[in-house]
């Protein structure tokens, strides 16, 4: 009994240091139910907390197995607090070629950080907006995908950038 209080202490500790994240200045999901349709803009609301400090910017991704393509297009608008706005049309590799889905997790779902900007100063005091939609289509359709399935998350990461030593 008491070998197994010894594992179980040392696994909760692990737990709480794997947990801790002091990078991170803003990290917000929202859930898209059922399929992600086009016209759905996933919108994230923050105030940096500062304007003279470099930022990495993220976007998270969760997928489930429905989800059937090998990358991810989306446009990320970056509204300033002064009316400045940013857009970018951005490709996101998806799957390794023999179709296993890049990300972290070992379930049906998969977490994906994806790059957004690195280094970035968020030089205006105030709120800003991300804006976020995908901008799907399949090979040879004029049309985008109306509803893309399997994203079950978009999220949006702010973090310090690490320094090594």
């Amino acid at each position: 009994m008491q070998k197994s209080s010894a594992v179980l202490f040392c696994l909760s500790i692990l737990f709480v240091f794997a947990s801790c994240d002091s990078g991170h200045m803003f990290d917000a999901y929202k859930s898209v139910p059922g399929a992600w349709n086009k016209d759905n803009v996933v919108q994230f609301d923050f105030t940096p907390p500062d304007t003279t400090n470099a930022y990495n910017l993220f976007v998270n991704i969760r997928n489930n197995n429905d989800y059937k393509y090998s990358n991810l297009f989306l446009i990320v608008d970056l509204e300033f607090p002064h009316g400045k706005s940013l857009t970018d049309t951005l490709e996101y590799k998806m799957a390794k070629p023999n179709g296993e889905f890049l990300g972290a997790g070992a379930g049906s779902i998969k977490e994906n950080k994806l790059w957004y900007k690195e280094g970035f100063i968020l030089n205006e005091s105030g709120q800003y907006k991300v804006k976020i939609q995908h901008a799907m289509r399949e090979n040879g359709k004029v049309n985008g995908v109306i509803n893309l399935e399997g994203i079950t998350d978009v999220g949006f990461r702010i973090e310090k950038p690490t320094t090594l030593n």
